[in-house]
């Protein structure tokens, strides 16, 4: 039953995630670098002769890092799971007052390139695959080779060199929330997220012209048209919903390939998501908001798997899970 495999897939989070707890927490204690002695220098390691040896074990000891790590950590997993992802060791804040807004910044961006890559890919990988080896497929493989080539990175420099350049434009520097301001929202959500829509589009449609030519051999393909349906017809009632089952699964590495990538774009584009947030705090060397971080976005790409399954299930009656 779908119910039951649901509920051992759930379950089956607690190990992984406790896995991912300690992973994230042990890296956390062997990379170098003293939180407290960055604290009381401000980060400038000029100061540092300028700090004594009691100022730092006096803050270690305000900030519960004296303490053995087998301690620490069973009080972060035990916060964690009333709720409490603890305090920002650099801002002295509440780490889940920040997480919640940046969250839903970086799953807006991540949506929205998703979304743009799928609708782009999925229409050309079609037009690739039903003119194979026309002019058509051999631009579309030029355009998805050029995007699975340039790293996200470099598309998005050459995305703000073009807008701040060649057309003398830039959206709005201060970040606007989308229930507020929708419209300015989105004029500066549409460009990073072109940004990351580039390379995921371009992979997108090669999974789609493969699949396709796959699936336009399959005899029951050949019978659709002998009975003399039309070619739209066969394309999407026949021959795309069964060749959906891989493009939704890259669809879904990408979007949680996303959720952990959005980093530079973010910065680049002065998004104000978990992907700066996270690069604040590896250079404070806030591990407090680096685990809450890394533990959000593990659960997400979690849940999206078992969504993915569940939809697995709806498009293929003949696939069951027990």
């Amino acid at each position: 039953m779908m119910t039951t495999y649901i509920v051992r897939r759930l379950l089956l989070f607690i190990p992984t995630i406790l896995i991912v707890t300690i992973i994230i927490f042990l890296l956390m204690w062997i990379v170098p670098g003293d939180t407290a002695m960055l604290i009381l220098t401000g980060n400038d390691p000029n100061e540092g002769g300028r700090v004594n040896l009691e100022d730092i074990e006096r803050l270690r000891a305000k900030l519960g890092l004296d303490r053995p790590v087998h301690i620490q950590y069973a009080d972060w997993i035990w916060d964690m799971v009333r709720g409490d992802l603890g305090e920002s060791l650099w801002y002295q804040t509440p780490v889940i007052d920040e997480l919640g807004g940046r969250f839903l910044t970086t799953m807006q961006l991540a949506v929205m390139g998703i979304l743009m890559a799928f609708v782009v890919a999925v229409p050309l990988g079609i037009i690739s695959a039903v003119k194979q080896d026309t002019k058509l497929d051999y631009i579309s493989r030029l355009f998805a080779l050029l995007g699975i080539a340039m790293p996200t990175f470099l598309i998005a420099i050459v995305v703000t060199y073009i807008l701040a350049y060649v057309f003398d434009w830039l959206p709005p520097l201060d970040y606007a929330d989308l229930w507020e301001q929708p419209l300015t929202n989105l004029q500066q959500m549409i460009f990073p997220s072109l940004a990351i829509a580039f390379h995921d589009l371009a992979f997108t449609a090669r999974v789609t012209r493969s699949s396709m030519l796959e699936t336009m051999r399959d005899d029951y393909v050949r019978t659709a048209r002998s009975k003399g349906l039309t070619e739209v017809s066969v394309i999407g009632r026949h021959a795309l919903k069964n060749a959906l089952l891989p493009i939704i699964t890259v669809s879904g590495y990408q979007f949680g390939r996303l959720l952990g990538g959005v980093v530079i774009v973010e910065v680049i584009f002065l998004v104000p998501g978990i992907g700066s947030m996270l690069i604040d705090a590896i250079i404070h060397r806030d591990f407090v908001v680096i685990q809450a971080v890394v533990v959000l976005v593990a659960a997400v790409v979690m849940f999206l798997n078992l969504v993915i399954d569940i939809v697995y299930g709806v498009l293929d009656p003949r696939i069951r899970y027990q």
